[in-house]
């Protein structure tokens, strides 16, 4: 039986690219469903506060954020790599693009598009997450009209990368680029009303969605929450890896606490028991579960020290 077990949901997009990685790198791995909005009480016990999706769960030790879920599955699995060795800085770049600029925009027009088939709740629970008045209808689906205009030209340019014939978008292989700009573009079916009309004027960036969909999702089995609750009270986190701290960074034995970057209000504390460059973890203790060790990427996230 796989040790893995990823929380998701079926419509979440950035839960589409994780199981899409999970599916490149020939992995088994169980997957829990999740509630798209909170509360989430099934969960919180093992994230400590954290309330996107996905997570990865193994034992006690949890990933936040597919970017740390990424490097998690390369570093277990290195072959074939995520990361080209000759372009793996672009691909980093286009990737931080996918989610930071274009995810954004498609999010709103999709959404607005599809404002009155949104699960019930959802647009409230967003605005609470960011802080914002929650939107009436009308006002979702304005934010469609406005954001199209933004997605046309990037969409444009996920078709001129893959102009010259190239299979994926910095070569002949997928590589993290390709995952992060997919999940995205798979986005634009919809919940309800498919959006992916936006999409048809370009039939090599439709080649390359469908070869990305037909990576598959690995080995994928269902258990309920229960069981990787039972997981993780049962287990007890891995060591941690010896840490490199950059100057200014929390040590492992303080305190701190960690939040998304993004106007998020949710700070998940616990004690740091390891950082380098690319990750900071905390071991959060929670009555349900006991310890877990929480791990995020330092990218896009902000921490402090607890006082």
């Amino acid at each position: 039986m796989t040790s893995l077990i990823l929380h998701n949901y079926d419509f979440s997009n950035f839960a589409e690219k994780a199981r899409l990685m999970l599916g490149f790198k020939g992995m088994a791995w169980r997957s829990v469903e999740i509630p798209p909005i909170a509360p989430k009480p099934k969960l919180t016990p093992l994230t400590g506060g954290y309330r996107r999706t996905p997570v990865l769960q193994e034992g006690a030790d949890i990933w936040c954020d597919t970017r740390l879920i990424a490097r998690e599955l390369e570093r277990r699995v290195p072959e074939p790599s995520f990361f080209p060795a000759k372009a793996a800085g672009a691909a980093e770049v286009i990737a931080w693009w996918a989610e930071q600029q274009f995810m954004r925009p498609t999010a709103l027009y999709v959404s607005g598009i599809n404002a009155e088939h949104m699960p019930e709740g959802l647009h409230a629970d967003r605005a609470r997450v960011h802080g914002v008045p929650v939107p009436s209808i009308e006002a979702v689906r304005r934010a469609a009209t406005r954001n199209l205009h933004l997605v046309r030209p990037q969409i444009r340019w996920i078709a001129d990368m893959l102009a010259d014939g190239r299979p994926y978008l910095l070569g002949d292989v997928p590589c993290i680029a390709d995952f992060a700009t997919y999940h995205v573009v798979w986005f634009y079916r919809g919940r309800h009303i498919d959006c992916r009309q936006e999409l048809a004027p370009y039939p090599r960036l439709l080649a390359w969605r469908d070869r990305m969909a037909a990576i598959g999702h690995g080995q994928r089995t269902n258990i309920d929450a229960d069981e990787a609750l039972a997981e993780a009270r049962a287990a007890t986190p891995a060591p941690p890896r010896p840490s490199d701290p950059q100057e200014g960074d929390p040590l492992p034995g303080q305190q701190a606490r960690i939040r998304p970057a993004d106007n998020a209000k949710d700070w998940v504390e616990g004690e740091v028991t390891f950082v380098d460059a690319q990750e900071i973890a905390l071991l959060h203790r929670d009555p349900e579960v006991g310890e877990v060790a929480v791990h995020f990427p330092r990218l896009g996230y902000d921490w402090r020290i607890a006082r």
